[in-house]
């Protein structure tokens, strides 16, 4: 009956170690719930894990023989009621080539919008080759009621792919957007009328990313000159 008093004390601060202990594990864990959106997007941008791609300043000085088709797709959320295309299906890219081509958006709903583009590429791992040096999906973008623009995309296949076995079969790369409805619309309340001209949020003063006038046509250019990321 002497060991009694002692062995309560000893179960009650072995509970109290575990309960510190599970504790400390919950806490941990709801720590990683909210980490793990940001820090995974950063392993998908550093990586091209699930076919992000990649950011660059500018095209390498010089291009491969190899030739890879690029295809492109257009898709909207239904979130955003928006026209959403690319004004040309396919190009072909010598590796290491810079190139520009345009996808056009029209706002068809009756009050302006901000939208935002998510993107990837297939096969998912050309991701960590398929460079973006400019493009609209590196910020929101926001539409007038009824208007439409152009949104050039200049990007580039790293001629490093070159050199990996694993990327032999690859000859065609898909480079997808899909359009949703941004969560903040505060900047789209107060709105010119319709027909006027929308300021783009990323402060283009009004250009897209190659300098033409909102609008303007941008035909699929090789070996287009690469400028520094808006």
């Amino acid at each position: 009956m002497s060991d009694q008093p002692g062995s309560s004390q000893d179960l009650g601060r072995r509970n109290t170690r575990t309960a510190i202990k599970l504790g400390t594990v919950v806490a941990g864990m709801i720590g990683l719930s909210f980490a793990s959106v940001p820090l995974y997007d950063l392993f998908c941008r550093v990586t091209g894990f699930g076919g992000t791609t990649m950011v660059a300043e500018k095209a390498p000085d010089k291009a491969l023989e190899r030739v890879v088709s690029v295809r492109f797709n257009a898709d909207v959320n239904s979130s955003i009621n928006w026209e959403f295309r690319p004004d040309t299906h396919a190009v072909d890219v010598r590796v290491g080539e810079a190139m520009t081509i345009a996808y056009r958006a029209k706002n068809l709903e009756n009050h302006a919008v901000i939208g935002t583009a998510t993107y990837n590429v297939t096969p998912e791992k050309a991701g960590q080759y398929f460079n973006k040096i400019q493009c609209f999906c590196f910020t929101e973008q926001k539409l007038e009621p009824g208007q439409s623009i152009d949104m050039p995309v200049n990007f580039y296949v790293d001629p490093a792919m070159a050199d990996d076995p694993n990327m032999a079969d690859v000859k065609t790369i898909t480079l997808s957007y899909t359009f949703f409805r941004a969560d903040d619309q505060s900047a789209a309340l107060a709105t010119p009328g319709k027909g006027a001209a929308a300021e783009l949020l990323d402060g283009a003063g009004g250009k897209d990313y190659q300098g033409n006038a909102q609008g303007s046509a941008v035909e699929p250019t090789s070996g287009a000159a690469p400028g520094n990321r808006s």
